[in-house]
């Protein structure tokens, strides 16, 4: 996804059309961003774009991009620069989730389309967003990426494929922070374990338990993204780490 939280930035984002993704759109909208969304599916993504502009946010636009398809990543980077000359945040939250501890459970078809969607398809979107990013004056680079990502993690149920992806996704952010500050561009990551998601317009986005004891929850998630995005240009917070209930 990319977004404008100004008249003039633009915000993209990847997969939209469910679960987080929705719920960012749908929360930097509701703070005056002008998104960029995109999904597997050209419906999803305009499900989520008819959502937001029927909470009178009228500048959100849908499009169709399939992270493992190198020609879609592409096609779906130029169509938002014929819309916006410069794009202020670039979020990466795309990745197909697997599940199953068991390596031989998911087919080579499922391994194979994890990997390519959370290693390949953030390497090529940051490519190709990129010079949109670098002709903003505040650009970030924002990528969900999973506490199956950090060194040692084995909490999860997740696929043996989906912890590779992750871990290529952490080694690829970790790298490109190095190179692109230099540049005036920040890479935050995140690496939340499971996490609450209430749907973001219904009454649970309120009443939610955001206790010590509760799990972590998209609002928090939300809440992380705007507070690295808002500081200043010197301050480049690289990761959000979690601790697990």
């Amino acid at each position: 996804m990319t977004a404008r939280p100004r008249p003039h930035a633009g915000i993209r984002s990847t997969n939209v059309g469910r679960d987080f993704g929705r719920t960012l759109a749908i929360r930097l909208a509701d703070l005056g961003a002008e998104v960029f969304l995109s999904a597997r599916t050209s419906a999803a993504a305009e499900r989520v774009r008819d959502e937001i502009r029927a909470r009178g946010h009228q500048r959100v636009h849908a499009f169709a991009c399939d992270l493992t398809d190198a020609a879609s990543i592409r096609d779906f980077a130029a169509a938002v620069g014929r819309q916006t000359d410069r794009i202020d945040l670039l979020i990466n939250n795309g990745s197909r989730y697997l599940s199953g501890p068991d390596l031989v459970s998911a087919s080579d078809a499922d391994v194979i389309d994890t990997l390519a969607s959370g290693a390949t398809g953030t390497v090529l979107t940051v490519k190709n967003f990129l010079p949109l990013l670098l002709a903003s004056d505040k650009p970030d680079v924002v990528t969900m990426v999973s506490a199956c990502g950090t060194a040692g993690h084995h909490r999860s149920e997740a696929h043996d494929a989906f912890y590779a992806a992750k871990s290529a996704q952490a080694g690829f952010l970790d790298i490109l922070s190095k190179r692109l500050r230099p540049r005036g561009v920040r890479v935050i990551s995140l690496y939340p374990p499971d996490f609450d998601n209430p749907d973001p317009l219904g009454e649970e986005w309120d009443t939610t338990p955001r206790g010590a004891q509760d799990a972590l929850t998209a609002q928090s998630l939300v809440d992380c993204v705007l507070f690295a995005v808002d500081q200043p240009r010197d301050c480049f917070i690289k990761s959000f780490h979690f601790e697990q209930v």
